[in-house]
């Protein structure tokens, strides 16, 4: 029976993840970040090390948005009318995310600003005029994810 509950907690988590990418744009804005990185990372031949960083940077992010959508979640159903303190904890959580945000961005500067590797890759975009337009083609398609969500016919909405 043990198995079956940590198997089951699993389950819950993952629809949680789902949910939170499902109905926050700001959670899809995250994830698309995190493709792009791992997109790219490997044209700037990391370390282990820096990987390290790199994933724990972006489980950070990631994690602080999921906290920050629990909190309001609970706020919203705690009550609709003002309250200062329910506003002071959704700050608090949005500030979170903000920091860990911030922090990530500080992490890519260290890691990834290294000019000579743009002009690399964008030398291996231009030999390859097909990943060209793959990209840009995922850049629209991203954007669109990110700002109109999924389309409503594969959302599943559980009780």
């Amino acid at each position: 029976m043990g198995i079956k509950r940590f198997l089951k907690g699993f389950r819950y988590a993952f629809a949680g993840i789902g949910r939170c990418v499902l109905e926050e744009r700001n959670m899809r804005i995250h994830t698309v970040a995190v493709f792009y990185v791992l997109l790219f990372a490997p044209f700037f031949h990391l370390t282990r090390g820096e990987w390290a960083i790199l994933f724990l940077t972006m489980a950070l992010v990631l994690a602080a948005e999921c906290v920050n959508t629990a909190v309001e979640r609970l706020c919203d159903r705690i009550g609709k009318e003002y309250n200062p303190l329910i506003k002071a904890a959704k700050d608090i959580a949005a500030g979170a995310v903000l920091i860990c945000a911030a922090g990530a961005v500080c992490v890519a500067l260290c890691l990834f600003w290294r000019p000579e590797v743009f002009w690399q890759i964008g030398l291996w975009f231009a030999d390859r005029p097909w990943a060209l337009a793959a990209l840009i083609l995922s850049a629209v398609c991203l954007f669109l994810y990110c700002f109109l969500g999924l389309p409503r016919s594969s959302r599943v909405d559980r009780p």
